[in-house]
């Protein structure tokens, strides 16, 4: 099972869904040819597809973030793709609101959206209508995090606890992301995060989408796609992409270059390894990711699981 085509045919609930929604979701772990596939579904239910990758909103970072290209896209707009520079940091918040805006602008044209990626967070998200505090506060966020360096995570955890405990009771004092992200929304807004995700949930979904997951056969057979797809991004030119970025002036600890490939290239061409070893902690790292991705799809009951059989 190959194609678009082969899929639908086979799984009725696809096409039983053509009619009755306006937006759909393509996910599934990373290398089972969601891209493909979104855009070849856009094509025939006449819609548009909004990337939800966290990685691939980067301009510049092709290769390694499997971004599809112009065949690949069918002649389908797509959105949420290359919309800020590698040295720029991005948060779910404005995912949201990014790609909101443009969900928002294909329904108000008559058409339908394809959300397509891996980004579990980003999704879930998007279509919960999940509000998240605005971009935030960067000049508080560093003091916290400042102090955070200075104090210790232990303190910093017993401040959080005097004004949001729900949250700190759930958090190790070695999270020093979440610590910081839940004093600073408390700061901002005076709401405790765990208040306002209590507040969130309770709300109707933003959006009433289709929702479906792509799998190959087994997990052995994955694995092998994993590894087989960084040798083709290596032979595509990987290693000078990541160099590319480094030239450009992006810092190995941007957010952009903890995406899994670029970290461990940026430190192979830095020295800090050899390239044999980084190529294998990719591939190893990317197969860790996968396991993470099907871990948060299962927990979605109203996921549809749709198996490829074939090479992607």
């Amino acid at each position: 099972m190959d194609t678009l085509s082969d899929i639908t045919s086979q799984f009725s609930i696809l096409n039983s869904q053509f009619d009755k929604h306006q937006v759909f979701v393509i996910t599934g772990p990373t290398a089972v040819g969601k891209s493909a596939f979104g855009a070849a579904l856009a094509e025939k239910i006449g819609g548009e597809v909004v990337s939800a990758d966290s990685m691939q909103i980067y301009k510049f970072m092709d290769i390694g973030t499997a971004k599809p290209g112009e065949e690949e896209k069918r002649g389908i707009k797509h959105h949420m793709l290359d919309i800020v520079p590698p040295w720029e940091d991005y948060s779910v918040a404005r995912y949201i609101e990014d790609a909101a805006g443009c969900v928002d602008d294909i329904l108000g044209r008559g058409k339908k959206a394809v959300i397509v990626g891996g980004t579990g967070l980003y999704i879930d998200s998007l279509i919960s209508g999940r509000v998240f505090s605005k971009r935030g506060d960067a000049a508080l966020r560093r003091k916290l995090e400042a102090q955070y360096d200075a104090a210790g995570g232990e303190a910093m955890l017993r401040e959080l606890h005097q004004v949001d405990p729900d949250c700190a009771q759930k958090l190790h004092a070695n999270d020093k992301k979440r610590i910081v992200r839940a004093l600073e929304v408390y700061e901002t807004t005076g709401k405790p995060i765990s208040l306002h995700d209590t507040e969130t949930r309770a709300l109707p979904p933003r959006y009433a989408a289709a929702k479906f997951a792509l799998m190959l056969s087994d997990r052995a057979k994955l694995y092998e796609h994993i590894d087989m797809r960084v040798d083709m991004m290596l032979a595509k030119g990987f290693v000078n992409e990541v160099r590319m970025l480094l030239d450009m002036g992006v810092a190995p600890n941007a957010t952009s270059m903890q995406a899994i490939g670029y970290k461990e290239l940026a430190a192979a061409l830095r020295g800090g390894c050899g390239m044999d070893d980084a190529v294998e902690k990719i591939k190893m790292e990317s197969r860790r990711y996968a396991k993470r991705q099907l871990t948060w799809l299962r927990r979605d009951k109203e996921i549809n699981w749709l198996i490829k059989d074939v090479r992607i």
